[in-house]
């Protein structure tokens, strides 16, 4: 178990020794243990301990230097905190970082978020016995070639010259299955699903298993379907891809670099419809990997970004928080360069709906479950996508899987060419979010 308490001594010494005034430190651990299985033997097995230390110190002229280190005795911080301020004299002079207004700010107490580690023997056995269930679910299921059953127990620390010591621990286990289906005269198929939890005995090994299953089942019997406009749903999975792909909205970071979608002048305009509406909530309680405190030791908390349609906040850092004349929003990672990004979206309903839509009566409606390619298909500084997807035509309740299909648009078009949100969420390891029914998207099949 990491001790701040220890690592705010040393670093205080060593400061002290080396006439430095101002430093700061993030750090994290990870222990993690992770099994993957083939045809009913162990196919790779490992256990790893990973950690990584990011010191910065400010000189005399308030420039900044960086460095990082693993090594966390008194040693290594002493060096790490020379290197830094070596460092810091070639550092930038202008928008130089500085500590957070909240670096002091209490932060929320969750409680004990750690759990006992199992055996790696105990992953392997649970994980071949979900291999073994999944290829007796059908006949035409044939393997599953990606799946992982892993644990992992992290902590994370902050603390700076003025004062402030963060700290925090959290375990979870997550598995994840990706099947292929062969049929004679037919192409391969393909599903996947992933479970996360806090522990290896509450995670729902056995709802995953019934998803893929059900997923890869329905997959086999396909059909194209002609190029054209469709009313499109997105699966909460898939929604939550698109709007982590094209994220650079939300951030400020991004749009003071120019490389958004939105300018300074977008916060506080309509850019979706009024039915959406998106916050970014690090302690949500489906959020197993949340996080108390940001890299610069600001509390994470509910940030609004879209409200009914509009633009109402963004992602800040310390630094992007002064240049925007607000406050930090507990979104900052520290580097050698201070980033910003989201932590676990939350899509819900804005205003209510004129028409209620339900997949028991559409007609002629594409239902994409997952989407693909995101890292070659999205165009986020232009808005552009292009994206194979798995997924169904739907017809009054019945599914036909579709096949060679890609979806493609504007998103800011897309957005606000929402007509429907449903009701019911979806907690998934990305965010919690229902379907979201689009009207007059592109879709070319044959």
């Amino acid at each position: 178990m990491l001790n701040v308490q220890e690592l705010a001594q040393y670093a205080e010494t060593s400061a002290k020794e080396l006439g430095i005034h101002q430093y700061d430190i993030y750090g994290s651990s990870v222990d993690e243990t992770e099994a993957e299985v083939a045809f009913g033997e162990p196919k790779q097995v490992q256990a790893s301990n990973r950690s990584s230390v990011i010191v910065r110190v400010w000189n005399e002229k308030n420039m900044i230097g960086v460095t990082s280190t693993t090594d966390l005795d008194a040693n290594g911080i002493k060096l790490a905190l020379e290197t830094a301020s070596e460092a810091s004299h070639f550092g930038i002079t202008e928008n130089i970082p500085e500590f957070s207004p909240e670096a002091n700010v209490p932060i929320v107490d969750l409680g004990d978020q750690t759990a006992v580690a199992v055996p790696i023997s105990t992953l392997v056995e649970k994980l071949i016995d979900a291999e073994k269930t999944l290829l007796a679910a059908h006949p035409a299921i044939t393997g599953v070639p990606y799946n992982g059953l892993s644990q992992q127990t992290s902590e994370r620390f902050y603390l700076n010259s003025d004062g402030s010591k963060r700290q925090e621990a959290r375990s979870y286990a997550a598995i994840y299955l990706y099947s292929r289906a062969e049929q004679e005269g037919k192409k391969p198929r393909s599903a996947g699903e992933m479970k996360i939890s806090r522990s290896l005995d509450t995670l729902d090994i056995e709802g995953c298993l019934q998803e893929v299953t059900e997923k890869t089942i329905s997959y086999l019997d396909y059909a194209p379907i002609p190029t054209g406009k469709y009313r499109v749903v997105f699966s909460p999975t898939a929604f939550l891809s698109l709007l982590g792909a094209f994220s650079n909205i939300f951030n400020a970071q991004s749009i003071l670099d120019k490389q958004s979608l939105a300018t300074p002048e977008t916060v506080g305009t309509q850019v979706a419809s009024p039915l959406l509406s998106v916050v970014d909530d690090a302690l949500h309680p489906g959020n197993i990997a949340g996080e108390t405190f940001d890299g610069e030791g600001t509390p994470t908390r509910r940030v609004d970004l879209i409200n009914n349609g509009v633009l109402t906040g963004l992602l800040h850092s310390a630094g992007t928080a002064k240049r925007f004349n607000t406050q930090p929003t507990g979104n900052a990672n520290i580097g050698a360069k201070v980033t910003v990004g989201s932590h676990f979206y939350h899509v819900f309903a804005g205003q209510p709906a004129e028409k209620s839509y339900q997949l028991e009566e559409a007609e002629n409606v594409i239902l994409i479950d997952k989407l693909q390619a995101l890292h070659a298909g999205v165009n986020s500084l232009e808005g552009s996508f292009s994206l194979p997807f798995d997924g169904w035509i739907v017809n009054k309740g019945d599914r036909v899987s579709v096949d060679s299909v890609t979806v493609a648009g504007d998103y800011l078009e897309l957005l606000k060419s929402i007509i429907y949100v449903e009701p019911e969420a979806e907690v998934t390891p990305r965010g919690v979010c229902p379907r979201i029914w689009v009207e007059g998207l592109s879709i070319t099949g044959e």
